[in-house]
């Protein structure tokens, strides 16, 4: 017997937002205003999908051998700071598809989670910007200040399922990152698929040995 899909779990930037990468950029900027010299390219295969501040631990870990929390802190007291300033100034839209998606699941009778490595704070202004409203758009936002163990850890997929009293295998978990891949399956989501609109490369998401990577939203549907 097929699986009845109850849930989809979006991830945020890159999947269902397009705010042209603005996070990683401003990340990208406060570790080499720090002094750090990384590239662009590096913050997103290291850090895409992460919580930003074990991103940054990351980041200096893998490309720089440094491994000190108080420089992490002090990377991330910064980089917060420039993200309010960039947010305020940029522009940002849903993903080609996004809304016509999840107006379709909920068609359906499938439930349409936003989940983020985004601090709390940082996804209600995006969601605020977007004009999206929590029981209209989506029905839920989950972001790393609500769980303990950032992704990959399933936290936030347990954290859904519990809320609505649903079985993670009755899951889908899509995400632009190998991190959203490996957060799906790690909670044992029926699918975890990725998409190419974001961070990492088809490439690289199948690295992460994806259920399906698709290129729009809508591909979504059939799926499900």
């Amino acid at each position: 017997m097929a699986t009845i899909i109850k849930m989809v779990v979006f991830d945020m930037a890159g999947t269902t937002i397009n705010e042209e990468n603005i996070v990683y950029k401003t990340l990208h900027q406060a570790i080499n205003t720090a002094g750090y010299k990384v590239s662009l390219n590096n913050v997103l295969a290291v850090g895409a999908g992460m919580e930003k501040l074990q991103a940054i631990k990351s980041i200096l870990q893998t490309y720089l051998g440094v491994n000190d929390d108080l420089i992490a802190d002090s990377i991330f007291q910064d980089f917060s700071k420039r993200l309010d300033e960039a947010y305020s100034s940029s522009s940002m839209s849903p993903q080609p598809g996004a809304l016509a998606t999840f107006q379709a699941l909920h068609n359906k009778g499938i439930l349409v989670i936003l989940n983020t490595g985004y601090s709390g704070s940082v996804a209600r202004n995006i969601i605020e910007k977007l004009g999206w409203q929590e029981g209209l758009e989506f029905d839920r936002l989950i972001t790393a200040s609500d769980v303990k163990g950032g992704r990959p850890a399933p936290d936030m997929i347990n954290l859904a399922a519990q809320m609505y009293s649903i079985n993670t295998a009755e899951i889908v978990k899509i995400g632009d990152s190998v991190i959203d891949i490996q957060e799906g399956k790690n909670a044992g989501c029926a699918m975890s698929i990725g998409i190419t609109t974001g961070a990492h490369t088809v490439e690289q998401l199948q690295s992460a040995q994806p259920d399906h990577i698709i290129n729009n939203l809508l591909e979504l549907l059939p799926l499900v």
